[in-house]
């Protein structure tokens, strides 16, 4: 069984720990400093269009303006690929949006230091069990569900409660669920995008003011959301607001009986040694038992990710003993990857190995461990340089 562990210092700032085992497997972080809008859906007002990029700058009320493309305004064509399949040139931005106008957009990606953030007119809300995307008509399910005749059941219970324009994509949560409570979310994200849609029409049509009109709640919302139904035993929380919010979210969600949410005040990340494994979160090498390590650095085009022999001495065969060290590796890799909530374009670079057959066995172990990461992963392979591509979606972080 797992835990939540959920830390709120003096600042309001929060550490969100999923634990199992007393063993830390994934962690999270919201501070005051580093504002999250991820997930929030605005009001915006057209500034710059940008017809040579056919991308636009909106103004959503924030403190720095965010970027639209050509391909977050125009209808997706697949809900597997977006647009990116989609041949651009065809399109005109001018056709679609001009300055000044209003405009409903959801962030989708946070900004930097240095950039504002990514907003889409493709909207979605996230429920228990679906995602909602409003102006859409596909259904798609999680890749995580494996057996064919629950795809299907699941499949065919969206279709008897989904109403037209909407699409959904089938949450890893919602295998082995009644229809009752997957209706259940169904109607209440339907409920809730109408409430935006509405919001919207009323204020369009007078002065343009950017603002916020839905809030995805925050990273305590959004991972217990994630998690509530995947197993987890006991909420762990420090401070007093946030324990009647959770205690409160687990009773709508009819897991009182499943769940257990506790008050403990004092020295909470101590709990497991929480406070020691979320340090060595920040560590750039990671040893490994055999005595080789790996390294992680993260750039802000991708993550590059190294694998060394270090001390390990191994036997007289070369190829077994680089193999034995990548093995080893690639059980770490997919470890740190949820640990760290890396997403992004992976490069990870092994060991060099001759045989062909160890390659695979490399591939489809990392393919197997990374089976318990909730995150999207997809693992390309290795490149002719020997290098294994992969890319991982972010789960709550701000990178």
């Amino acid at each position: 069984m797992q835990e939540i562990v959920i830390n709120v210092d003096s600042k309001k700032n929060k550490i969100v720990s999923l634990v199992k085992d007393t063993k830390l497997i994934e962690k999270y972080e919201e501070t005051n400093d580093d504002k999250r809008l991820e997930g929030n859906i605005y009001i915006g007002k057209v500034k710059d269009v940008l017809h040579g990029m056919q991308a636009a700058f909106i103004d959503i009320g924030e403190d720095k303006n965010t970027f639209i493309h050509i391909r977050d305004i125009i209808p997706k064509k697949s809900n597997e690929t977006g647009n990116k399949n989609e041949v651009l040139s065809k399109y005109d931005i001018k056709n679609y949006i001009k300055p000044n106008m209003p405009i409903l957009v959801q962030v989708k990606r946070d900004g930097t230091n240095r950039k504002g953030a990514r907003v889409s007119t493709h909207l979605s809300l996230s429920g228990r069990f679906v995602v909602l995307m409003p102006k859409s008509n596909f259904i798609t399910i999680s890749q995580k569900i494996e057996d064919t005749a629950e795809k299907e059941r699941l499949k065919q219970i969206v279709k008897n409660n989904i109403p037209k324009g909407y699409g959904v994509i089938i949450r890893t949560s919602a295998e082995g669920q009644i229809e009752e409570k997957i209706k259940k979310d169904i109607d209440k994200l339907v409920k809730q995008i109408n409430e935006i849609e509405k919001k919207f029409d009323e204020k369009k049509d007078k002065e343009i003011k950017p603002q916020l009109l839905y809030s995805d709640g925050g990273i305590v919302n959004k991972v217990l959301i994630d998690l509530i139904d995947h197993d987890v035993s006991k909420i762990w929380v420090n401070d007093e607001k946030e324990f009647e919010k959770i205690k409160n979210m687990v009773k709508e969600t009819e897991n009182e009986d499943k769940i257990k949410v506790e008050l403990k005040k004092q020295k909470l990340l101590q709990m497991y040694d929480l406070d020691s494994q979320i340090e060595k979160l920040s560590n750039r090498k990671i040893w490994l038992k055999c005595g080789g390590f790996i390294t992680i650095d993260k750039t802000e085009a991708l993550t590059a990710i190294d694998v060394n022999s270090g001390k390990c001495v191994g036997t007289n065969d070369l190829e077994q003993t680089v193999f034995n060290v990548n093995k080893e590796a690639t059980v770490e890799i997919a470890k740190q990857l949820r640990l760290r909530d890396i997403g992004g374009i992976i490069i990870i670079d092994y060991i060099d190995m001759e045989k062909d057959e160890n390659k695979e066995k490399i591939t489809n172990l990392l393919k197997e461990n990374l089976k318990k990461d909730r995150s999207k992963t997809q693992v390309i392979g290795f490149t002719p340089l020997n290098l294994l591509e992969m890319t991982r979606k972010h789960m709550c972080s701000n990178d």
